[in-house]
C-alpha cells in the first residue's frame, strides 16, 4: 500500500471546525504502527495544468487570494492555496500509482469532493477527486469510474463531471443533508439518495449495488471518495454503518480485476483513525 501524506496538511485549523488536523494527526500513528512495510510517499503539489482541467482560472485565482471566507464552512485560512494543491497533488498521485498497478490512498487535507468547478464549500477548496480523474484520462486511462461513499454528497465532482462520457460518477449519500443536491441520476451521473437512519444492510446493499454497476462501465480506473461519516457515531450525519462494513468496502475493492485508488474525504467521529485501518487493511488483504 502506497501513503500519500504530507506532514504540512496539518498546519491549518479553526476553533471547533469539525475538518480538524486530529483527523490525520491521529490517523498517521496509527497506520506507521500497524504497517510498518506500507510506502509512505510524500506528494508533489498539483500543477496549473492538473488544476485548470477541473477549474475556472477565476476559482483558482480566488483560493490564492480570497476575498473573505468562502461560505460559514469553509474559512479562507492562511496560505490555504498552497495547503490544497498539495491534497489534490496526492490525488493525481494517487490515480497514477494505481494505473501503474499499485493500491494508494490519499492520507490529506483538506477534503475536495463538495468543490464545484467555480465555487469552494463544505470544507472543500479544489476538487481533488474530479482532477485525479481527469488526469487520469490524460495518462492512459480511456474510463474512469468514481466511486463516493461519504455520507454527503459529491456536489462538486457531479459538477465536474457531468456529461463527460468518459466517466462514470456514484455517489451514495444521505438525503435530506447538506448540501442539500443528489436526489435524482442522470446522465453519467448515479445517485443513491438514502434516508436518515436507513437499516444498515440496506445501506450496504446500495453501496454494492453501485460499485457493480461502475464495474460494468469497463473502466480502466476506479477511483473512491472515501469518506467515513457514514459511520453510526459520527457527529456530523444520521447513519448506521460499523466498523466491518468498511472492512467489507476495502474487501470488494481487492477482488475488483480493476486498478484502484482512494482519497480521504470526510469522516469526523472520534473513531476514524480505526476506519481508515480497517477500510485499508482489508483493501490489502
Amino acid at each position: 500500500m502506497l501513503i500519500f501524506h504530507d506532514p504540512h496538511c496539518i498546519e491549518y485549523c479553526a476553533p471547533g471546525h469539525p475538518e480538524r488536523p486530529a483527523r490525520i494527526v491521529r490517523t498517521v500513528p496509527v497506520l506507521k504502527e500497524r504497517h510498518p512495510k506500507w510506502d509512505w510517499r510524500k506528494p508533489a503539489p498539483a500543477t496549473q495544468e492538473q488544476l485548470l482541467r477541473a477549474h475556472s482560472p477565476q476559482h483558482i485565482e480566488l483560493i490564492k487570494n480570497p476575498r473573505g471566507d468562502f461560505d460559514l464552512d469553509t474559512p479562507a485560512y492562511p496560505k490555504i492555496y498552497d495547503y490544497a494543491i498539495r491534497s489534490a497533488g496526492a490525488g493525481t498521485e494517487v490515480s497514477r500509482a494505481a494505473l501503474a498497478g499499485q493500491r494508494a490512498f490519499a492520507l490529506m487535507r483538506p477534503p475536495g469532493h463538495h468543490s464545484t468547478r467555480d465555487q469552494a464549500m463544505g470544507f472543500c477548496y479544489f476538487s481533488n477527486i474530479a482532477i485525479a480523474a481527469l488526469d487520469a484520462l490524460e495518462n492512459g486511462a480511456k474510463r474512469v469510474a468514481i466511486w463516493d461513499f461519504d455520507a454527503h454528497h459529491g456536489n462538486g465532482t457531479e459538477n465536474i463531471v457531468a456529461g463527460n462520457e468518459r466517466i462514470r460518477f456514484a455517489s451514495i449519500h444521505q438525503f435530506p443533508a447538506y448540501p442539500g443536491t443528489g436526489a435524482k441520476s442522470f446522465a453519467n451521473i448515479d445517485n443513491y439518495p438514502v434516508a436518515l437512519q436507513t437499516p444498515r444492510q440496506e445501506h450496504v446493499d446500495i453501496c454494492k449495488s453501485a460499485l457493480d454497476k461502475l464495474v460494468e462501465f469497463k473502466p480502466d480506473l476506479i477511483l473512491v471518495s472515501a469518506g467515513f461519516d457514514a459511520y453510526a457515531r459520527d457527529p456530523l450525519v444520521q447513519m448506521t454503518l460499523e466498523q466491518e462494513d468498511f472492512a467489507g468496502f476495502g474487501e470488494w475493492l481487492r477482488k475488483i480485476d480493476v486498478p484502484v485508488g482512494a482519497i480521504l474525504e470526510g469522516g469526523y467521529s472520534d473513531d476514524l483513525p480505526e476506519l481508515i485501518d480497517t477500510f485499508l487493511s482489508a483493501w490489502t488483504g
